[in-house]
């Protein structure tokens, strides 16, 4: 091959390369991750539903969630704060866990006198304590009440598209009319997420988010 032609093949494979990197970071950049809204609501261990509702007591299905595997319930509890004042009808979201925690926004721990930690769901280690009340018993938790670090959930498949990992820690944008900025969101990426930004009520009010609304990582 001459030296001439050799260069313009070179040419050719770089143009073409650098096109595909383009469109691929042109298209990871749009507002492409749905976003969700999270209302305060209870994640329970066997154990605890047990003293809630009574032995052997099965939580039963509302709706769906679009996290596979996980629903709304139609069991609701109610929560107690260090003020004694009370959060009613917090639903339960299923199935079980292996802990116990209540997932509460900033204007509810405001309300119930908790000074709320920002958390990964599960990560209760140190966190105010919390009394809920179901129809057939108390429980009083030493620990239990978090906001939830707002987060995104998505696929290893999802995680390399928009050049991401596990845990990392990334700037979002939403794309309705007031342009918030989310910062400090944390990439949750497991093989049987489905993609979505959650957000909890008092994000999405700032926001001005009305139920739904597609996201872009910046």
């Amino acid at each position: 091959m001459e030296e001439q032609d050799y260069k313009k093949l070179v040419e050719m494979i770089t143009e073409t390369i650098y096109k595909e990197i383009k469109t691929k970071e042109e298209s990871s950049n749009l507002f492409s991750i749905p976003v969700e809204i999270s209302n305060h609501h209870v994640h329970l261990t066997r154990d605890y539903l047990d003293v809630l509702y009574g032995k052997g007591y099965e939580l039963t299905k509302l709706r769906d969630l679009s996290q596979p595997g996980e629903f709304a319930s139609n069991e609701r509890l109610i929560v107690v704060g260090a003020n004694m004042r009370v959060i009613e009808k917090v639903r339960i979201l299923g199935p079980l866990r292996e802990y116990t925690q209540a997932e509460l926004s900033i204007t509810d721990g405001y309300f119930l006198g908790l000074d709320l930690p920002t958390r990964i769901s599960g990560d209760i280690k140190g966190s105010p304590p919390i009394t809920i009340i179901g129809p057939k018993g108390v429980l009083t938790l030493s620990e239990g009440a978090i906001r939830a670090a707002r987060h995104i959930h998505m696929t290893p498949k999802d995680a390399e598209f928009y050049g991401v990992k596990d845990k990392d820690r990334v700037n979002v944008e939403v794309s309705e009319e007031h342009g918030v900025i989310y910062k400090d969101v944390v990439i949750r990426v497991s093989q049987k997420s489905k993609l979505a930004l959650h957000l909890d009520t008092d994000e999405a009010n700032a926001g001005n988010l009305k139920g739904s609304g597609l996201a872009r990582i910046l």
